[in-house]
């Protein structure tokens, strides 16, 4: 993808590591005049930057309470958040257009696209099942100190559980950013849309009316992909073991 995007005439068929022929950034650069990158990177960041945020502050605490916490009906909340989970988002596409929109007139706005995405649900689960292998102890600790349940959240549980965090991260950008649907059917002004609809309309409308459809097309999957490559290597390091033990004595 990454080589078609700079080649003149690229083929269908999978090129070399490093091609012969001529190189140019006229495919780029025909995407942006009609796309806008910038403008559509801009925008796929504000979106899925406050889909992050939201999936982190009420998340984080959420999936804490579900492991750390005892209180009536947490069993039935988990399952039925399990539940939630198996219900396909296509087929709340309508009520929630029909709730984000007309309810609350949050159509054409960056708030009525992030809605729907700001809590994960797979983070919460994420959280959970990290926090149930922090030693009780700790905790035990912590109380005995008289540290709230807040800083005990704070400062002792997140800290040991960063590969939890970097995986919610990783796995609530990806989608987001790619969402296409959601995106397309709240907003109908282009200056709000991410890369994700700006490409899509590009390609069914106007690269095949190019003179090189295959490297316009190449180079917007370049635009769109690339930053989730950035993220996750930005991110792989947090993969591995906690030390989850390092706290304590023994």
């Amino acid at each position: 993808m990454a080589v078609g995007a700079f080649q003149a005439s690229p083929t269908n068929t999978p090129a070399a590591l490093v091609p012969t022929g001529d190189w140019t950034v006229q495919n780029v650069v025909l995407v942006d005049e009609r796309v806008d990158l910038l403008r559509g990177l801009l925008n796929s960041f504000i979106v899925t930057g406050g889909a992050v945020a939201g999936t982190l502050v009420l998340g984080l605490p959420a999936g804490y309470a579900l492991a750390r916490l005892r209180w009536r009906g947490r069993g039935a909340l988990f399952a039925a958040m399990l539940a939630v989970q198996m219900i396909p988002f296509q087929l709340l596409m309508i009520p929630l257009y029909i709730q984000v929109a007309g309810m609350y007139g949050l159509g054409d706005s960056y708030l009525g696209m992030v809605l729907p995405f700001l809590v994960n649900t797979t983070a919460v689960f994420i959280f959970r099942q990290y926090f149930l292998t922090v030693p009780d102890s700790l905790f035990e600790a912590a109380r005995i100190d008289g540290a709230g349940e807040l800083r005990i959240m704070l400062t002792i549980a997140a800290p040991l559980v960063r590969p939890a965090i970097a995986t919610v991260v990783l796995v609530t950008f990806i989608g987001p950013w790619n969402e296409f649907l959601w995106p397309f059917l709240i907003t109908k002004d282009t200056a709000l849309q991410p890369l994700a609809v700006g490409l899509a309309n590009f390609i069914t409308n106007v690269a095949t009316t190019m003179p090189n459809p295959n490297g316009a097309i190449l180079a917007g999957a370049l635009a769109l992909a690339l930053p989730v490559v950035v993220v996750f290597a930005a991110l792989q390091r947090h993969f591995r073991a906690a030390d989850l033990g390092s706290g304590l004595k023994g």
